[in-house]
């Protein structure tokens, strides 16, 4: 496998699907080798809500969707439940290749390195600067260690909204484009625990993890309101 790692370079002002198009021949990270597919965002461009979570799991690297496996089912039951429409909402991840270690019986899921974040964040910041979200929802402490410090831990800081800008805003703000008049007025960022964490909890304590990520998710709810 080839050892370079280096950010991805995504073509500029061809909305979702060329952006999508463009990320399936992605080589920027070894973690394409090993992987079935890439696995890039969904929803709709006027979603008013980004998810973002870690890397695809096995079922989403088969089926080159993300979070069609466990934790997206869980995670459909407490948008729900929280009040959230899910059409309002476009998930994605903040690395787009399933790193795993694999054995006789499965693929074991393997967190990404940070050289794997950095080589795949150009990709969330192009999909960042066509969606334009009110609110970005960082799941578990890989997308917010990268969206938002390396020192954010989930266990202290969860749930708790705070202003962010986009990074297509940041560079007009820098002077280098002019600001684009259709991005909100203010995004927000909240981080919660990944869907997957919760599925780990064991059983008796799995009930109050769950109340914890909806009680998060209602914050959200309430900044879309």
């Amino acid at each position: 496998m080839s050892q370079e790692n280096v950010p991805a370079s995504p073509p500029s002002g061809v909305g979702l699907d060329g952006l999508r198009q463009a990320a399936a021949g992605c080589r920027a990270c070894e973690l394409w080798e090993p992987a079935t597919q890439t696995v890039f965002g969904e929803g709709p461009e006027t979603a008013r809500i980004v998810f973002v979570g870690e890397q695809p799991g096995d079922q989403e690297d088969r089926r080159g969707e993300p979070f069609v496996g466990p934790a997206g089912r869980l995670l459909d039951r407490a948008l729900a439940d929280a009040g959230i429409e899910r059409n309002d909402a476009y998930v994605t991840n903040a690395v787009k290749h399933f790193r795993f270690t694999p054995t006789a019986k499965r693929r074991i899921h393997q967190s990404p390195g940070a050289e794997h974040v950095r080589a795949c964040r150009p990709w969330l910041e192009a999909e960042f600067e066509v969606l334009k979200p009110e609110v970005v929802v960082c799941l578990g402490a890989t997308a917010a260690k990268a969206l938002i410090s390396p020192s954010f831990r989930i266990t202290k800081e969860r749930g708790v909204l705070m202003p962010w800008t986009p990074p297509g805003v940041a560079r007009a703000e820098a002077g280098d484009d002019e600001p684009d008049e259709d991005a909100p007025a203010q995004t927000w960022m909240l981080a919660t625990a990944h869907p997957s964490a919760v599925l780990r909890v064991p059983d008796e304590d799995r009930p109050k993890a769950y109340d914890a990520l909806v009680a998060d998710l209602r914050v959200v709810a309430g900044a879309l309101a």
